[in-house]
């Protein structure tokens, strides 16, 4: 009766789970039947008697046993004011929640950021810290402007579309026409619709390696298959990027050709009008991700939007959460009128309603006359603490680190190869929260900065922080010789 064989990718309590159902379920066990001793139990099973006790904790949430201390473990009986009806095992189901799956190292960050602790650096967020984001003196409005204000279509505020399409115009030299602008609630929702509209359970898409989009729980709860690509210098690699398209029949490559996130690295022009050609010949679209492109240190021209260079095939997404702040909220999808009608469509269809509060505040800040000046004062800012923090990790004899030419990560890696659990431990004992390279990838050797959180008074901070932690690591490797 109590012989259980284990099943690959099943937790063993959860084998016992279903062991012990299958007992009641066929009358081996009688309701109100005591079952063993949980020690007992434990050694007639070959394990820990924890794992029984799991197993038996569930079987109790579900209704299946009463479990009365001093005296064990019982099969529930049918009795008036007891029911014997099993209960849904909603944690069964919860453990398949893509969205609450979250990383131990993160949960231990946000434990730290939590608390009132001056000793921490938060290096590891990934927006700009409150006194950097432009400030912009905001019209008064009666009430009734601001209903009228409401009357939008379905892509969003015809007013922030205009404005958005001047932008483009002014940054890069092309036009974004305003009927091919769907304005979303931030470029999460663009990406998220993507995936409902234009993509299957089971698809496949080719991504870089490293990348943000690895750490994104939609694919995951969309059952897209997300293949990572190598880069170089210059970007994603193309020869491997072929190869995968091949292998895993892909049906989108989604890249962050401008200061890519987490690395900072810009793609080349060559390598841009390659990517395009090569995605051109397999008939497959590109999902370009632009976030980072109003805080550049690179011309327009240099570094063309792939939009630019095939506006049929390419889907673009563009935000202002980076200047702006997270609570805005204000992101933008450029693609062909008819997929943007789809996406339209979809959205109204899960009801996902666009506020017109901050499409109008995205508005207000794009047709401010000061909003060129501000922008500019920000980028400088920024160049500022850029410096100052590669400065500080290109001192460090153990890092190697790249500039970035824009937007606000930097990019170092640990010369002596990947980082142990135990290492990634010292960054939180110091209080120093930088972005660890797994989440972005299979690589455990690199971190992401977000320098723009660095101020001048803080910088002694994190050059003694970085220098600890960067000892307490060396150390560590000294001593496992």
């Amino acid at each position: 009766m109590w012989e259980i064989k284990k099943t690959d990718g099943l937790p063993f309590y959860q084998a016992i789970v279903e062991h012990i159902l299958g007992l009641i379920k066929n009358g081996e066990l009688l309701p109100g039947e005591k079952l063993p001793a949980e020690r007992k139990l434990a050694d007639m099973l070959g394990v820990n008697r924890s794992t029984v006790v799991h197993a038996l904790e569930e079987l109790e949430a579900m209704g299946w046993l009463l479990r009365k201390q001093g005296s064990g473990s019982f099969v529930a009986e049918g009795k008036w004011g007891i029911t014997s009806t099993a209960r849904t095992d909603w944690r069964r189901y919860l453990e398949q929640n893509a969205f609450s799956k979250t990383e131990p190292f993160i949960e231990q960050m946000k434990q730290l950021l939590t608390k009132e602790n001056n000793e921490v650096l938060d290096l590891y967020t990934g927006e700009l810290p409150l006194e950097l984001i432009p400030a912009f003196d905001l019209p008064s409005l009666t009430w009734k402007q601001f209903l009228e204000e409401e009357q939008q279509d379905e892509f969003g505020y015809q007013g922030l579309r205009t404005a958005v399409s001047r932008m483009i115009k002014q940054q890069y030299g092309f036009l974004v026409p305003e009927e091919s602008l769907l304005i979303t609630s931030g470029a999460q929702q663009a990406l998220f619709l993507i995936l409902q509209v234009l993509l299957t359970s089971g698809d496949s898409v080719a991504i870089e390696d490293p990348s943000f989009l690895y750490d994104l729980p939609i694919f995951q709860a969309a059952g897209i298959r997300l293949y990572g690509v190598p880069m170089d210098e210059d970007g994603i690699e193309l020869s491997a990027l072929e190869q995968v398209i091949r292998q895993h029949r892909v049906k989108m490559v989604m890249v962050n050709p401008s200061f890519q996130n987490p690395t900072g690295k810009v793609m080349s022009l060559k390598r841009r009008q390659a990517l395009v050609e090569l995605c051109q010949s397999y008939q497959i679209p590109i999902l370009e991700d632009d976030v980072f492109g109003q805080i550049s240190e690179v011309s327009g021209s240099q570094i063309p939007p792939l939009k630019k260079l095939d506006p049929e095939n390419v889907l673009y997404i563009g935000s202002l959460s980076k200047i702006l702040g997270s609570t805005t909220k204000i992101g933008w999808l450029s693609a062909p009128p008819s997929v943007n009608r789809q996406i339209a469509e979809a959205r109204k269809i899960m009801d996902f309603s666009l506020s017109i509060f901050p499409q109008l505040l995205a508005a207000i800040a794009l047709n401010d006359p000061a909003f060129d000046n501000r922008l500019s004062e920000l980028k400088k800012e920024l160049k500022k603490r850029e410096n100052n923090v590669y400065r500080i990790m290109k001192e460090q004899p153990h890092w190697q680190v790249e500039r970035p030419q824009g937007g606000f990560y930097l990019w170092a890696t640990f010369k002596r190869g990947k980082l142990s659990q135990k290492e990634w431990q010292f960054f939180l004992k110091e209080g120093l929260l930088v972005a660890p390279s797994f989440l972005f990838g299979e690589s455990r050797e690199s971190i992401r900065i977000n320098f723009s959180r660095v101020s001048e008074a803080q910088l002694p901070d994190f050059q003694r922080k970085i220098a600890t932690v960067t000892e307490k690591i060396v150390a560590n490797r000294t001593a496992n010789i």
